[in-house]
């Protein structure tokens, strides 16, 4: 399983129209066949920072992920709603046992 925890953070004055507009990337992420779990929290200690906790079946699954059509729109419409870069960390996991 591979994991990516993209931490965000949204501009002021973007933030509602960040919350309705990741709804689809949410939804349209977690219908993909290799999506174990795409989930978007925000941070109670600071405001309008987000992560986003994505559990995928294997790197062939995040690949493909990158190349659909709601991630890649997503891409276009969201660039004015960051206050800062996205910061990404990927892990793999290794089930035990």
């Amino acid at each position: 399983m591979n994991i990516i925890h993209a931490y965000i953070k949204i501009k002021p004055e973007y933030r509602e129209e960040f919350l309705e507009k990741v709804r689809d990337l949410v939804k349209n992420s977690q219908a993909e066949e290799g999506n174990i779990s795409y989930k978007l929290y925000e941070e109670t200690t600071e405001q309008n920072a987000f992560v986003m906790l994505e559990e995928w079946k294997d790197k062939a699954a995040i690949e493909y992920h990158f190349q659909t059509p709601h991630f890649t729109e997503w891409g276009k419409i969201s660039k004015d709603f960051y206050s800062e870069p996205t910061k990404v960390l990927q892990f793999e996991a290794t089930p035990l046992a």
